[in-house]
């Protein structure tokens, strides 16, 4: 029963329950991240560029591919050598877009970090024994 105990207790610890919110909010960052990476960026880029699918673009380095074949088949031709390009600027996109996204999120947290320590601490209510002390200076004073 030890180790379930043992195991218990670390599972529940705060930051092992962080580590797991973070991930699966992560994750799902990252989807939205490869939404506007291939739903919203890559079409413009396409449009720019020609191609309408940044996973199809390739180079036959070996062999003879037939012009306009998709990746998939362009891979299955026999001898063929194909340097596929496409689906590394897609995921390199994803990451910059996704880094970009992470450092404006962190750079709003320290922000609100440095916005909240820069503002002032109200002051402490003075404790009974500082309130007596004050009365017993003042009486001092006077006399």
């Amino acid at each position: 029963m030890g180790f379930v105990k043992e195991f218990k207790e670390f599972a529940v610890k705060g930051s092992v329950m962080d580590l797991a919110i973070g991930v699966i909010i992560g994750g799902a960052f990252g989807k939205i991240i490869d939404s506007i990476v291939n739903d919203l960026i890559m079409p413009l880029i396409s449009a720019v560029i020609g191609s309408v699918d940044f996973s199809n673009m390739y180079v036959v380095l070996k062999g003879t591919v037939t012009q306009g074949l998709a990746l998939a088949d362009a891979k299955k031709v026999p001898g063929a050598v194909v340097f596929a390009y496409g689906n590394f600027i897609t995921v390199a996109l994803n990451f910059f877009l996704l880094a970009l996204a992470v450092f404006m999120l962190v750079k709003a947290i320290n922000a609100m970090k440095r916005k909240q320590e820069a503002a002032p601490a109200a002051p402490a209510a003075p404790t009974k024994e500082e309130i007596l002390l004050t009365e017993i200076r003042d009486v001092l004073k006077a006399k």
